[in-house]
């Protein structure tokens, strides 16, 4: 495994199984895999406020585990190129969480 894998394996389980919000997170990522959205598009896909979405998305994209392209309120978002090479990563950690 690369530095790069490995570091992103340790920032995902803390974003994804260290963290409250970590279900959460990864129900947009699932999201995101599936289909590139803006942050209203991902609320109302998932059910869930607008704020609480601005808020995990800043916080992944600040982690470099999804990225945007636009202006704030309309930028679209998908996953980094680390998280596309790395999807089995997290897929991983998914499993683990599930079994707990």
């Amino acid at each position: 495994m690369s530095s790069n894998a490995r570091s992103l394996k340790y920032l995902l389980g803390w974003l994804i199984a260290g963290t409250r919000g970590g279900p959460t997170r990864a129900r947009i990522i699932v999201s995101l895999k599936e289909t590139p959205q803006n942050a209203n598009q991902l609320a109302n896909a998932l059910g869930m406020d607008y704020k609480t979405m601005r808020h995990h998305l800043e916080v992944m994209e600040k982690n470099k585990i999804i990225t945007s392209v636009g202006d704030r309120y309309g930028a679209t978002y998908f996953l980094s190129q680390a998280m596309e090479d790395n999807f089995s990563i997290f897929e991983e950690i998914v499993k683990k969480i599930g079994k707990k």
